[in-house]
């Protein structure tokens, strides 16, 4: 979750609420200076090189960096006819982007008038994250989507008792998990696995990808399916639930010293997109 992503304080399935005394607008776009070097490389050719990216957080949608066109190859960007209109910046000019041989359609774009309240994104240009091969802060790729700072995670260590079921069989016991805060949604609790019946979980194809976490492993269990996961290889930041196992509430039956857990607000995880052409062992090695 970011500011305005899945349930930030910004997106349509917010959890929280401002305290105001009059109702906010329905969409409340929030843009900001990132502070960091970014840049894009399309067909082997750094294309955007900025230290001046503005980004533009917008209700349900990732972040996206918007570069001053002065830092852009302006031989990259070619204009096409395709004009859009924007609900909140007005007009936006699209561009396919050209490096070498290589051309991808619809990559790139500007608001072409923005009004008064977003003059600073006069004269800057997005890039598709998808279409372009890949983007960078410094020298490190960046994966999923722009950095969001409001996203954070911590990991803390509990003495709370955990226990799954299902029906009957006692699939995991532990008295030392740890649980796992993600800006806007609610607890993950992790398991080690000398805790856990493994003969009872079993693997199913197919991963998902956290930009913050890494690849993760599914498993059913009995007759509930992607009942568990794990991150097997996960991140160094958070290494500390590497290769643990976290139950789905809503799967199967966990309860927390003897409470049991049920699906809240900010439980639901939006499944995230794939990079083009992002390469496992790339992920794995981060």
């Amino acid at each position: 979750m970011g500011l305005s992503w899945q349930q930030g304080p910004l997106s349509a399935g917010a959890i929280g609420h401002f305290l105001t005394a009059e109702p906010l607008p329905e969409r409340l776009p929030f843009a900001e200076r990132l502070r960091r070097r970014m840049r894009v490389r399309f067909n082997g050719t750094w294309i955007a090189d900025s230290e001046d990216v503005v980004l533009l957080h917008e209700p349900g949608r990732y972040p996206v960096a918007y570069f001053p066109r002065a830092e852009v190859d302006d031989k990259a960007l070619v204009a096409t006819d395709r004009v859009t209109h924007h609900r909140d910046l007005g007009d936006t000019a699209w561009f396919a982007v050209r490096a070498g041989e290589r051309t991808a359609e619809r990559a790139a774009w500007e608001f072409t008038a923005p009004p008064e309240y977003a003059a600073e994104f006069q004269d800057r240009v997005a890039f598709a994250w998808r279409a372009m091969d890949a983007f960078y802060e410094e020298d490190e790729r960046i994966l999923g989507h722009a950095a969001d700072p409001y996203h954070r995670i911590d990991i803390r260590d509990t003495s709370r008792s955990l226990e799954v079921r299902l029906g009957d069989t006692v699939v995991a016991r532990s008295e030392h998990p740890v649980v796992l805060y993600e800006s806007g949604f609610a607890p993950r609790w992790y398991v080690p696995r000398a805790d856990i019946d493994e003969g009872l979980l079993r693997p199913v194809e197919g991963r998902t990808f956290c930009p913050y976490k890494g690849l993760c492993d599914y498993y059913d269990i009995g007759d509930a399916r992607r009942a568990a996961w794990s991150y097997p290889d996960a991140y160094q930041q958070v290494g500390r639930i590497g290769d643990m196992v976290s139950f789905e509430p809503d799967q199967i039956e966990v309860r927390l010293d003897g409470k049991h857990l049920a699906p809240e607000p900010g439980q639901k995880v939006v499944p995230h997109g794939i990079d083009r052409g992002l390469d496992i062992d790339e992920v794995g090695s981060r």
